[in-house]
């Protein structure tokens, strides 16, 4: 199965995170996406200001050593917010249940809170098994649908699932 890990952002990671987040079909499942995920000076500008921040914990996602994704715990609006973003040539694995699970233990303050696009069912059952519930939905305009559509919002008050 391989081991997952986190580990922080390098420097030498920005080529593989921006390629990773600039898959098509990758881009319309996470839907609330940059609003160009081609324009590297946005995604570099983007990463120099959240890799700034105090409030936020971002790391890589390691398979076996390789990097695979990125997750991170960010506050916004005084909550604090789980986000996660899995190479698309291993979604189905388990890995970002296996990272999610990982974070939780870096970031213990709770309530935790996620948000998914609602016809991104993997996305939303792994927050599920992590033991986020759904509270309820939101429409918001999707950059990368370029539309606008319903999202699910999710809430984690406990420790979370164990595996």
């Amino acid at each position: 199965m391989g081991s997952v890990a986190l580990r922080r952002i390098e420097d030498g990671d920005m080529d593989a995170l921006f390629e990773l987040m600039r898959d098509p079909e990758s881009v319309r499942m996470a839907a609330f996406t940059a609003d160009d995920p081609s324009d590297r000076a946005a995604f570099d500008a983007h990463m120099a200001k959240i890799r700034a921040r105090a409030d936020v914990t971002n790391r890589v996602v390691t398979l076996d050593g390789r990097l695979v994704g990125s997750i991170a715990a960010f506050v916004i609006e005084g909550e604090t917010e789980v986000t996660y973003w899995i190479d698309r040539s291993y979604w189905g694995q388990g890995i970002a249940g296996r990272a999610l699970r990982l974070l939780l233990d870096l970031v213990p303050g709770r309530p935790l809170f996620a948000r998914a696009a609602s016809d991104n069912r993997g996305s939303i059952i792994v927050l599920q098994r992590a033991g986020f519930v759904i509270t309820g939905t939101d429409v918001g305009y999707a950059n990368g649908r370029r539309a606008e559509i319903e999202e699910t919002l999710l809430r984690l008050d406990g420790a979370g699932a164990q595996p």
